[in-house]
């Protein structure tokens, strides 16, 4: 037997040894009722032989002379009709047998405990389990038999073997012991493949997790077997490492993006400051060329680390707003302004309608206009040369609704649920991180509102940002 442990052992422990434990109980009791049974059967068997008899059979044969009485024991033994099952013997009034059911003489100075209690008791009666002296296992009830003028008039003993009934009680018991022990190896083999079942996959997924733990991220578990709790922990494990996997592909594509993304805008920057420090102040033109790019990259870089960061904040649950009350329409004209001549540049059509009334919110306007900014940066990003962005405005009850659309590049329909997950990009070939409508899409929930994407690939895209105002 494989050593046992764990699972296994606590089962053993906890479950299998008080199973056993029942089951003997049970064997106990079923053995003792048994036994009781059949000892009190034989005990009333002798009981209503000598309570039928005593006191009908022997009323013309008491009283009278010693010889009388002999014939009336010897008629009473010939006609006793269960001489096969018990042994009957007649008693006279000094307490000698004097004659047997059986034929068989009566050896003297026999011991009768039976006798003695009958003539102790007040019902007359006396009931005996022993041994004879030839070992035999006997059952004795004697019956006194009514007095004359208060003296004894002699008495009936019923004598019952109990070997037979002992070999009964022993074969009843090895039964009941053969099939408590038949339930207690089914239990235990039972228990043991059901342990083995859960044990099994228990280990597989430990082990698998160990190497999952050293760096390899396409181990699985095998999960081939029962449709059961445990097929479906393995499952859900398999699911884990795959989403780890892809999220570990998705962070090395974060690490490389942003990589790339930081390195522009740096050579950008090393390199006029290079031109810069070598033409000095011979060439004002190209300075100011020079200054304005510098300029320009290190606002890039700027925002790409705000956006980092604001980022590793929602992260660790620690982006906090700075709440006042603001106008988001106010918000928006700000942004669109920002946008404009990027999108003259870019020769994009933008097509603005938004009520020309104030709607006052109460939020971060710092916050609220990084979404803005973020919204119409990839609506220009994402789109092409002649496209057009469309962005509107609508007061729903106590909600207003904007709604930036595009006529860009589009997403596909199995990419666009995982379009607000954070480092996913559904397009690489344009830059970015992949973190940014992440982040835009926290922002809005922090201030109780949606930010819902709709798009189809190659005809553009349109985002819906839902805010409650006051």
């Amino acid at each position: 037997m494989s050593k046992i442990s764990g699972i296994s052992k606590r089962w053993f422990t906890s479950t299998f040894i008080v199973i056993v434990g029942i089951i003997l109980i049970f064997a106990a009791t079923a053995i003792s009722i048994v036994y009781v049974y059949f000892y009190n059967y034989v005990e009333m068997t002798l009981n209503s032989h000598a309570s039928e008899l005593v006191n009908t059979y022997f009323s013309n044969y008491i009283g009278g002379s010693e010889e009388n009485f002999i014939v009336g024991a010897i008629n009473f033994t010939e006609d006793f009709s269960d001489k096969d099952m018990m042994d009957v013997w007649v008693i006279n009034k000094n307490g000698k047998p004097i004659v047997s059911s059986s034929g068989f003489d009566i050896e003297e100075d026999l011991d009768m405990p039976d006798y003695t209690l009958a003539l102790e008791s007040e019902s007359g009666k006396g009931i005996w389990k022993g041994r004879l002296k030839n070992g035999e296992k006997v059952m004795a009830v004697t019956a006194m038999l009514p007095k004359v003028q208060h003296e004894n008039s002699g008495a009936v003993r019923y004598i019952s073997s109990l070997e037979d009934v002992d070999t009964a009680l022993w074969t009843v018991a090895a039964i009941v012991i053969v099939f408590c022990a038949c339930i207690v190896v089914l239990v235990y083999a039972s228990g043991r493949f059901f342990i083995r079942s859960i044990v099994g996959p228990v280990v597989k997924i430990n082990a698998t997790a160990k190497t999952l733990a050293t760096g390899d991220l396409n181990v699985r578990v095998d999960n081939s077997g029962m449709r059961d709790e445990i097929d479906e922990l393995c499952t859900t494990f398999n699911d884990m490492a795959g989403a780890l996997s892809e999220a570990e592909i998705m962070k090395n594509d974060f690490i490389s993006t942003v990589s790339h993304e930081l390195r522009t805008p740096l050579t950008a920057i090393k390199g006029w400051g290079e031109t810069l420090a070598q033409i000095g102040s011979t060439d004002p033109e190209t300075t100011q060329k020079g200054m304005d790019v510098i300029i320009r990259e290190s606002q890039r870089l700027s925002g790409m680390v705000e956006e980092l960061l604001d980022f590793s904040r929602i992260q660790s649950g620690k982006m906090q707003l700075v709440y006042s009350k603001i106008d988001v329409l106010a918000e928006l004209d700000d942004a669109i302004l920002t946008f404009k001549e990027r999108f003259s540049r870019e020769n994009i059509e933008l097509d603005y309608s938004v009520p020309e009334v104030s709607v006052p919110l109460v939020g971060d306007s710092a916050r609220i206009r990084q979404v803005f900014v973020n919204l119409l940066d990839n609506a220009i990003k994402y789109n092409k040369k002649g496209g057009k962005v469309s962005v509107n405005a609508r007061l729903d009850g106590a909600k207003i609704v904007i709604v930036f659309a595009d006529t860009g590049c589009g997403i596909s329909r199995e990419n666009l649920p995982k379009i607000k997950e954070k480092f996913f990009r559904a397009n690489i070939s344009v830059h970015g991180n992949g973190i940014g409508l992440a982040v835009a899409d926290e922002i809005i929930k922090l201030h109780g509102g949606t930010l819902e994407v709709d798009s189809v690939l190659n005809e553009g895209t349109t985002v819906t940002v839902t805010l409650p105002v006051n």
